[in-house]
């Protein structure tokens, strides 16, 4: 399969970048991916709506493999709340299903755009704003867990995200530190995406080729090279958030992340 060197130099790097931020800061995967996938997608001919839903679903499939990278870093440095972690999977699998199953198929690409521009934004516009949550605040029970995790699961589910942006600030609002916030959401990122990406299968399995080494909503070219590069780099990314201080970092990504949600705007604007 004979996918070029540049398009194959470019999906490197993005998987760099994203296996190292999904490290660093628990969050970043289907965030940064899913823009700069749905441009090159646009650019090879695929359809602006189709682009979008095969970038999602691309997007969420690589956390299959970056996320055992990088729960498995944060697990060696003590940084995961297991009994969280099980806590929370129920709902997340049933809202991941339901979206990747369901909702995904239904919605326009147009209209998914639009659902990730909001949700970036208000994802970075919280990290600018670093509000420190109330003293004494913790975590619901476990009926609350659950229909957390299944919000969780379901947004996620629709964005290609890995769901960092919803459960790291839903866990430090309630108090639990951030780097093991980071690292139980690490260990969320595989049952989020696996829900997911079996949903996308079950809605997309009888869909044309859009391009060649496409399948489906999965694009297996990206799938391979994105996930090779952000294994290699999730681990890093996981020593270096326990070494130094993320708050200018998460700043910086909050403004990238702004861009990145301008840019999807316009995608379903222009749709």
């Amino acid at each position: 399969m004979d996918i070029g060197w540049v398009l194959i130099a470019e999906l490197l790097a993005l998987g760099a970048t994203v296996g190292f931020l999904a490290g660093l800061l628990g969050i970043g995967g289907g965030m940064m991916m899913v823009p700069v996938m749905t441009l090159l997608l646009s650019q090879r001919g695929v359809e602006s709506g189709h682009a979008v839903k095969m970038a999602i679903a691309t997007s969420m499939a690589t956390i299959l493999f970056t996320s055992l990278s990088s729960v498995r870093a944060h697990h060696r440095l003590g940084a995961v709340r297991w009994q969280l972690a099980a806590t929370l999977s129920p709902g997340i699998v049933i809202g991941g299903l339901a979206a990747g199953a369901g909702a995904f198929a239904v919605l326009k690409g147009q209209g998914l755009a639009l659902f990730f521009a909001i949700f970036i934004g208000w994802s970075a516009l919280r990290m600018l704003r670093d509000r420190k949550p109330r003293p004494g605040r913790q975590l619901p029970g476990r009926t609350g867990q659950t229909a957390v995790g299944a919000a969780i699961g379901f947004v996620s589910g629709l964005l290609g995200a890995g769901g960092a942006f919803l459960s790291v600030p839903f866990m430090t609002w309630c108090n639990v530190p951030v780097r093991q916030a980071v690292g139980t959401s690490a260990a969320l990122g595989f049952p989020i995406a696996a829900a997911s990406t079996l949903g996308y299968a079950i809605s997309g399995w009888r869909l044309p080729s859009a391009l060649p080494g496409a399948v489906g909503y999965f694009y297996l070219p990206a799938l391979f090279v994105v996930s090779l590069a952000s294994i290699s780099l999730a681990p890093l990314g996981a020593r270096t958030a326990q070494r130094i201080d993320v708050r200018w970092l998460k700043r910086l990504f909050a403004v990238m992340l702004l861009g990145l949600a301008a840019t999807m705007l316009h995608k379903a604007w222009a749709g």
